[in-house]
């Protein structure tokens, strides 16, 4: 079910009235059985992915904390393993089979593996993360095993971050489901402000930089440098407005039931440096792997330097294969690892320049577009058309500015799409990042919530906004496909 669809604006409303009426010994269940019906909406018997690997789970947590010695690794094997391997089927055998194929290709001889003809379940890296990190804590003694089936269960599928994050810890959630939750008038206005700022970012911005970004790459050999300069820029938006608009409806779902899920993104654009930048981007994964793979790989208390580039580097290839089956996911991954080793070597043997506001806008200029130009591998199809963006970009900008007047739309090659529409997107995206900075000042905070007028104006601009010029497409979430 999606988020920006009528059968959620339904479903929603009566969990949540069905939620606080019932009493607080049939909640989790109830919260259980709407999560199974929220996931069976996408493809029904997918359902069952989900249950041999919470079966298996649930009870590698209770053997896990019961063994001694070598067996308590063991069992954490066995957990990993199938979860991996659900991840390994369903995710990355056809791709692991198409470069066998071109490999056997290159060598003159005939694959014999078949490829599966199988759709890719409905947040599966999400699930499967949240799950392993489970029999992780359990292991290393930080969580005590679930005992109730149920309450693991909804660990695994509570319907608000099921499909899409934010991954969450055994600690900070498990427990929060043995809560017994009151309506609050203060958490509903809070979460029904987070809920309206995600419909925003959704329907109002990434919805609609997509119709634009989509044209433009459904034909990326036919566009120009200006084209594919919008459509970076674009894209660039569109993915942080999809993706922090799910994580706000998600955590506005849950906060206003009683949970609190960890924020995921905080305002990412804002970083003057990759670094800083993957602290506030997707925030959920950038902790899963360096607690569950830099860390063990050694993380920072590694002798040698090289060794700490090399468990850098190789934690971002594999974020890069955690996004998608595809070369293109990878050359992201392995891009951001590469920024952030060469800004370590460089803070090795440079000295770092007094920090002024000038330099502060140029880091932050530098790094945002640092991260608009792996984007583009992100967004494309294959690494050849990637390349062949931005080699358009740097070398046909100066010739694509002669031959086009501005204010032509035929220029951009979008047809129906105007300059002024694209400029109209992309300055509601730019306001929306602009104001959420503002908001992080105590003193803007502080009129928001000293003027009621003032609160309320901007709640009826965004659902103004929502209603008459949102996109409804029911346009699946980006992050959906990892």
């Amino acid at each position: 079910m999606l988020f920006n669809s009528l059968a959620f604006l339904l479903f929603f409303p009566i969990v949540t009235c069905l939620y606080f009426v019932l009493p607080y010994k049939y909640r989790w269940a109830l919260l259980l059985a709407a999560s199974c019906f929220f996931y069976m909406f996408f493809k029904p018997i997918y359902i069952f992915i989900l249950f041999f690997t919470i079966i298996i789970d649930y009870y590698a947590g209770i053997w896990i904390e019961n063994a001694t010695g070598p067996k308590k690794k063991q069992y954490l094997a066995y957990s990993l393993m199938a979860n991996i391997g659900v991840l390994a089927v369903f995710k990355y055998y056809n791709f692991i089979n198409g470069n066998i194929d071109g490999l056997a290709t290159l060598l003159d001889i005939k694959n014999p593996i078949p490829y599966l003809t199988i759709l890719l379940p409905v947040g599966l890296s999400f699930h499967t993360f949240q799950a392993m990190s489970y029999t992780i804590e359990v292991y290393r003694g930080n969580q005590k095993a679930e005992k109730h089936f149920g309450i693991y269960s909804l660990y695994v599928m509570f319907y608000p971050q099921l499909v899409a994050g934010p991954i969450e810890r055994p600690q900070n959630i498990l427990h929060q489901f043995y809560e017994k939750y009151d309506i609050n008038y203060d958490r509903i206005v809070s979460g029904l402000r987070l809920m309206l700022l995600g419909f925003f970012k959704k329907v109002v911005i990434a919805d609609r930089m997509s119709l634009v970004v989509n044209q433009i790459y459904l034909n990326p050999t036919e566009q120009n440098a200006f084209t594919y300069i919008v459509a970076a820029y674009l894209f660039t938006f569109q993915i942080y407005c999809d993706f922090s608009g799910y994580s706000d409806i998600a955590r506005g779902c849950a906060r206003i039931m009683g949970f609190e899920l960890m924020l995921n993104f905080n305002m990412p654009y804002i970083a003057t440096s990759i670094k800083e930048f993957w602290s506030r981007w997707h925030i959920s994964l950038s902790t899963w792997f360096r607690d569950y793979l830099y860390i063990p790989l050694g993380g920072n208390r590694v002798k040698s330097t090289s060794r700490l580039y090399a468990n850098l580097f190789i934690v971002f290839l594999v974020s890069g294969l955690w996004h998608g089956a595809n070369w293109t996911f990878i050359v992201w991954g392995a891009l951001h690892g590469m920024y952030l080793v060469v800004a370590m070597i460089r803070e090795k043997y440079v000295k770092p320049a007094t920090k002024n506001i000038a330099i502060t806008i140029f880091n932050w200029i530098w790094t945002f577009h640092l991260v608009v130009l792996t984007w583009i591998f992100f967004r494309a199809n294959s690494i050849h058309e990637a390349l062949h963006i931005i080699k358009t970009i740097f070398t046909n900008f100066l010739t694509t500015l002669d031959k086009y007047s501005i204010g032509q739309p035929v220029f951009l090659g979008l047809g129906k799409y105007s300059l002024s529409s694209i400029f109209y997107v992309l300055f509601g995206g730019i306001l929306l990042i602009t104001s959420e900075y503002l908001f992080t000042r105590k003193e803007i905070k502080a009129l928001f919530y000293k003027y009621q007028w003032l609160r309320f104006s901007i709640y009826f601009i965004l659902l103004y906004s929502i209603v008459f010029l949102g996109f409804f497409g029911e346009t699946q979430f980006i992050y959906f496909q990892f």
